[in-house]
Parts: C-alpha cells; structure tokens; sequence
C-alpha cells in the first residue's frame, strides 16, 4: 500500500516509521530540522527500550511523492491550511485522507443530522479551503491514543499505548476504512473500527480539552493536576460542558466524566501534548480545542462559562510569551 504522511512530528512520524517497517511504501512530508535529520539518519524511534531508524522517502514538496492510497495527515490544526494548499498533488482518483488529529475536525458537522449537512465551523475552516482541498467523502478520521514526544529532530520516544479509532464521518464505513485499519495493525497498532467516529473523537476531546490548557497554565503534568482537588474539579466542570454540548447537536459521548478521569489517571504522570509545545517555544493548539467547541456550543445555544474562561486564559497566557 502507497501512504504519505502529512506531518513528521511525534505521532506522525511513529505511524509512517511502524508502517514502512510493515512493508509498506510509505512518505512523509517534513520541513526544516526534522526533514534534515529524517533525510540524513532514517525516522529513529525509541519504543520499549529499543532504538530502530527506518529509512523512507522524505520531501518538504507534495509533487515529488505523487498520488497516494491513503494521506494520514498529522499535524497540528492551525498547520492545516499548509496541508490544504500542498495536498492535491498526492491525491489521486481513490486517495483517502486520514485525519489522525486532537480536537474537533473541520468536517464535523458535514455527516450529522444536527444543522443537515448545511453547517461549517468557521473558525475552524474560514472560507471553506479546507473542505474544498480535503472533501469529506474522502476522509476517514483516525483518533489517537498514542502518547509519544519528539525530544530531537528525527527521534521520537513512544511512551505508552496503541490505540487507534478509525471510521468514516457519519458512520457509514466503506471498504476504505477496513484496507486503512487492516495496514495499521499490521504497524502493530491496536485498531477499532468505529460506526460514530465523531462520538469517539468527543470522548478523546473531553480529556483534551480541559487537561490540555490546564497543563499548559500550570506547568504540571496529569498526575500533579487530578490530585488537586481544586484543580480536578475545574476540569471536570469543562468537561460537563463539553458533554452538553456534544449531546445537544447529537454527538453523546456515552461516558460520565470520573470514567473519563479514570482514564486520564491511567496514563501516570504523562505531560500533554500542549505543555510539551509550551516548553518547545511552538504554537499551542487552541482552536482546534477550544475556539471550535466554543463555536458547536454556540450554534447549539450550550452556555459554557467554564470552557470558555479556559479558553481565554491560554490565549493570554499566549499573548503574554
């Protein structure tokens, strides 16, 4: 199977070096320090003590790949009207388009009987160039449960799970998603193959949302902030209004909020992706979080004074360096 990937960065570079280690023809698109050390020394992941380096194609232009089976594009949100004006010359007649991203995509509302089909997250996608790049009936939304960390440019540290949640927006899966998760379990991924990705992806959001930013205002990894009870308690207030809204345009996420947590606290004292952006000087991924939930909650008449306070404390804390 052909498959680029659209984002080298920590989770990115861990599908495209397990999937060419798979046998798998796999590319990935990369820029800068990370295209350098990719091109120079193979992708090297650390994973269970073990150091491998996969040596594959790697090009900061699109047009040298050539059409693909699939794109998993992995990258932060606000990188994404990068990957909308590169994309095209990857796509051929059947190409898919993975989302393997945090946060709400921009197609969210484009399979939900909520708004018919008619609604768009402008903050998300402002004008339309993303859905208009990536349509929705190739896209195939992937959400990750993988911690890992890119310490150095080409090395990426796989900390703990595997799990990836593949389907198609609206739960109408085609043979499409079933070849995808095939390939990624033989990456050694544990893949479910979802009939409501966009409730899978509001279970994912919930923890994101609210442990994210916190993480990023206070420096503490999960551990450190489901201890204090203060701290704990506002998060799962966010996380309250996160349900609401997702069960008011008829997303539920069928999960109560200390469920949730529970499965926060599993991960031991793990540092968010957000926070290891912070200490990285890189630019925090808060729209994809918060700014387009904030939008879903409005176009759903949902009041959220909680998520929104998170949400204009990190763009302070943002504004403030």
């Amino acid at each position: 199977m052909k498959i680029c990937v659209y984002g080298a960065g920590a989770i990115g570079g861990l599908i495209a070096a397990r999937l060419a280690q798979a046998g798998h023809e796999v590319s990935v698109v990369a820029r800068g320090a990370q295209l350098t050390a990719i091109v120079a020394h193979g992708l090297r992941i650390v994973s269970a003590g073990k150091e491998t380096a996969t040596r594959l194609k790697a090009n900061n232009d699109p047009g040298k790949l050539g059409p693909q089976d699939y794109v998993i594009v992995a990258v932060k949100g606000h990188s994404l009207p990068e990957v909308a004006a590169g994309i095209a010359p990857l796509l051929g007649e059947g190409t898919s388009i993975v989302t393997a991203m945090n946060g709400v995509p921009w197609w969210f509302f484009d399979r939900l009987a909520f708004g018919g089909g008619k609604l768009r997250l402008e903050s998300l996608d402002p004008g339309g160039g993303l859905a208009q790049a990536m349509p929705t009936g190739r896209i195939v939304g992937c959400v990750v449960h993988v911690t890992a960390s890119a310490p150095a440019p080409g090395l990426i540290h796989h900390h703990r799970n595997q799990r990836l949640i593949v389907g198609e927006p609206g739960g109408k899966n085609s043979a499409r998603t079933g070849r995808l998760a095939a390939a990624l379990r033989t990456a050694d991924f544990e893949v479910e193959e979802s009939a409501f990705i966009e409730k899978d992806s509001w279970v994912k959001l919930l923890g994101n949302i609210s442990a994210n930013p916190v993480s990023a205002l206070t420096l503490a990894n999960t551990d450190r902030m489901l201890a204090d009870e203060q701290v704990r308690a506002y998060m799962v207030a966010i996380m309250r209004e996160c349900l609401a809204i997702g069960r008011a345009v008829g997303v539920d996420a069928g999960i109560e909020t200390e469920a949730r947590i529970d499965m926060a606290r599993k991960l031991g004292a793990f540092k968010t992706s957000m926070l290891q952006d912070m200490e990285a000087g890189k630019r925090l991924e808060i729209d994809t979080l918060l700014t387009g939930t904030l939008e879903i909650a409005k176009k759903a008449g949902v009041a959220a004074p909680f998520t929104e306070s998170l949400a204009g404390l990190i763009r302070l804390r943002v504004q403030s360096g």
